[in-house]
């Protein structure tokens, strides 16, 4: 299927449903202010305010990757699970929405947890 050459590389929208995060059987996070990021070629992913995760759940790692539209990310592990999730801590002119926000890697959540009512 052939994609719109003029259509953006990544655009963002707000993702009011409920997103959890556990690893482990653990909630990591837990919001419905996630941001949806949508880039060519990826699967969609849900960035996570900061304080709708349990940071003290997780450990910043050594790992930096680069994105050429996004910028410089910053991983955290969570005990045995090295570099589980991810953020662009000073992000590229234009996506500051995203900045300082966590995503998770997809095959780290299921949540044993209710949903909210």
């Amino acid at each position: 299927m052939a994609t719109d050459s003029t259509e953006p590389p990544i655009t963002l929208h707000p993702h009011y449903q409920q997103a959890q995060v556990c690893i482990d059987g653990t909630l990591d996070a837990d919001t419905t202010r996630a941001i949806e990021l949508r880039e060519r070629g990826y699967p969609p992913r849900q960035y996570i305010p900061r304080k709708d995760a349990r940071m003290y759940l997780l450990t910043p790692s050594e790992t930096v990757t680069h994105c050429p539209f996004k910028g410089d990310a910053s991983y955290y592990s969570f005990g045995e699970h090295e570099d589980v999730a991810w953020s662009y801590e000073r992000s590229k002119e234009g996506m500051d929405t995203i900045e300082g926000r966590l995503v998770f890697y997809r095959g780290v959540s299921g949540c044993p947890v209710a949903p909210r009512s």
